[in-house]
């Protein structure tokens, strides 16, 4: 492919995913249900309330994307050091490809867009292993919050054969065992490694997968810290927009109980432009155990879900308009 050619090529695909991009976001903005009633009362009562818990969620929303482009900025560096100023930029368009996208995995083809040819695929592994460690995170407040949940609340009454929470129990005990084994394999991850090799048709893609044996426990530690502290800083998001929308609650509860409507959003399979629905009817189910005013829930899983998912898709849609899809080796 000729210079020229790449030229038109990047300017013309650019463009062609902004486009497609910003249509599809305005489209699914116009389309949702009940949007217009959570936009509606979140202004009323952000107005009354004031908009200091507002600004505080869109300052967060930086700080939570920040911290994605510091592990990936990270996970990364073993192929090409790259600054924290492109991380952000990559990490904001892989949240516009995500969009639309089977559980965002969009996110990395519009990450890889921003790295040398040579090492697209090969950041792929790195960026898994960086929602793994996203994942372990989920899972062990996800645990804890759901065994808060159990201990507090019986909603499933007895029917003569299994005891109340019986199945919710169950559950309970598979996501742990399978918590404990995910960890093991994040700290042997080479273990991925020699399943590649030992597997015939696995064998001609080790290359792109040998990045992951290249991250120390030290590193592998340093991703689940910043995981962590990022898991920390969306859960306050909510619960501070929850209060500024005038929702009364105890923090911790609520801490706990949104613990568990994480989890169970890691374990559904959706579209990240469909999670709103989603999301809503989970939050109503758990945090309706706590307050009554559903319309205030559906306001702030609706404000939470325009700050951190649509309002940085637009900015990483933006960005994509000066990134070259075809870049020199």
């Amino acid at each position: 492919m000729n210079k020229s050619t790449k030229i038109i090529l990047n300017y013309l695909l650019g463009a062609g995913l902004f486009t497609w991009l910003a249509y599809s976001i305005y489209h699914q903005l116009t389309h949702r249900e009940n949007l217009e009633q959570s936009l509606t009362h979140m202004t009323k009562t952000i107005q009354e309330k004031g908009w200091i818990g507002l600004l505080l969620v869109l300052l967060l929303m930086f700080f939570n994307w920040g911290l994605e482009a510091k592990k990936w900025q990270k996970l990364v560096k073993p192929l090409e050091p790259i600054s924290f100023r492109r991380a952000f930029s990559a990490i904001l368009s892989g949240v516009s490809l995500s969009i639309n996208t089977p559980n965002r995995i969009g996110e990395y083809g519009g990450r890889i867009l921003y790295l040398k040819n040579g090492n697209k695929l090969k950041a792929i592994a790195a960026t898994i292993v960086g929602s793994f460690s996203q994942l372990i995170v989920t899972v062990i407040f996800g645990l804890i919050g759901m065994l808060y949940y159990l201990n507090n609340f019986s909603v499933v009454k007895e029917n003569g054969y299994f005891p109340p929470n019986f199945w919710e129990k169950i559950v309970f005990g598979i996501l742990v065992v399978i918590c404990v084994l995910t960890i093991l394999l994040y700290f042997r991850l080479q273990i991925i490694l020699a399943v590649f090799e030992k597997v015939r048709f696995l064998r001609k893609a080790k290359v792109f997968v040998q990045i992951i044996v290249r991250y120390s426990a030290a590193d592998l530690r340093y991703l689940l810290l910043l995981s962590a502290i990022r898991y920390l800083v969306f859960s306050a998001q909510y619960l501070i927009l929850l209060d500024a929308l005038g929702l009364e609650f105890l923090w911790w509860q609520a801490f706990f109980l949104n613990s568990v409507i994480y989890l169970v959003m890691a374990m559904v399979p959706t579209i990240a432009i469909a999670e709103l629905g989603i999301r809503g009817k989970v939050s109503i189910y758990f945090l309706g155990l706590l307050s009554t005013n559903t319309a205030v829930i559906i306001a702030a899983t609706g404000g939470i879900w325009l700050i951190n998912l649509c309002l940085p898709a637009v900015m990483g849609s933006v960005l994509l308009l000066g990134i070259k899809i075809f870049k020199e080796k």
